[in-house]
């Protein structure tokens, strides 16, 4: 696919979304952010784990705020409305597994836009920063959703206010991210993580995925009930079968990936 505010490309299952406006650090647009959510649905249908990562030394500095954000006249609500929340959405419900490689600073909605994704990788480097308190706005794009979530209210809170910058490895001790590395290993770290997402076993994948969000929502006994539904689907996959018969073979599965 030809897009001219990011790169796409998909290889051995992996696809990989590089955010492409290195001269404002990746800042978010309108372009940008129709074209990340038409590659989450291409993504989707063809490849069997999605990376986002960014262009350059930064993974997302958040708005652009030369693009139409003039304070007082600008419709923030509208844009929030229809174009951050299909992006957000198309990433939450993504059927495959999602990998926010972040190389760098990821900075208000290009923070939210890294959080909102499965599994949060970031180089040493990296930091995170709900800046929007700087610029007399709150956060958005899902953050207030997902930082109580993962690092607590007190954290997520003293965050947004304050809008601190969060280092990788503090965001990876709070449980903000997943995992820090260092940063001459970032690329093939990520890289390896993905490459072991796009062998496993898919539909297993999307299970895992429905069931821990919709733990949040669920009683004890509805989320007994859900998993019982979904583990008897991923029961009558070939990728089960291949699964059981490797572990009694001492060797390792080949997934298909359905």
């Amino acid at each position: 696919m030809q897009y001219d505010a990011i790169h796409y490309t998909e290889d051995k299952a992996i696809a990989v979304v590089t955010l492409d406006r290195p001269k404002v650090k990746n800042a978010l647009n309108t372009v940008m952010r129709a074209e990340i959510t038409h590659a989450i649905r291409i993504a989707q249908k063809s490849a069997r784990v999605l990376v986002i990562t960014g262009k350059g030394d930064a993974f997302c500095s958040g708005q652009d705020l030369g693009d139409g954000v003039n304070a007082g006249t600008a419709d923030l609500e509208r844009t929030l409305r229809d174009e951050y929340e299909p992006l957000m959405m198309a990433l939450h419900s993504c059927k495959i597994p999602t990998i926010a490689a972040v190389n760098g600073v990821a900075a208000g909605a290009g923070a939210s836009l890294a959080l909102a994704a499965d599994v949060v990788i970031a180089t040493e480097r990296a930091f995170f920063i709900q800046a929007f308190t700087r610029i007399g706005l709150m956060p958005d794009a899902g953050g207030t959703y997902a930082l109580p979530r993962q690092i607590g209210m007190a954290r997520a809170m003293g965050a947004s206010l304050f809008g601190d910058a969060i280092s990788a490895d503090k965001a990876a001790a709070w449980g903000m991210i997943y995992e820090s590395v260092e940063d001459d290993l970032f690329a093939a770290h990520w890289q390896a993580r993905a490459a072991h997402l796009a062998q496993g076993p898919t539909a297993a994948y999307q299970a895992t995925k429905e069931a821990l969000h919709a733990s949040a929502g669920n009683t004890y006994a509805q989320q007994l009930a859900l998993e019982a539904k979904l583990q008897g689907r991923c029961g009558q996959t070939r990728d089960f079968r291949e699964g059981v018969v490797a572990f009694t073979a001492k060797r390792a599965p080949k997934f298909e990936g359905r």
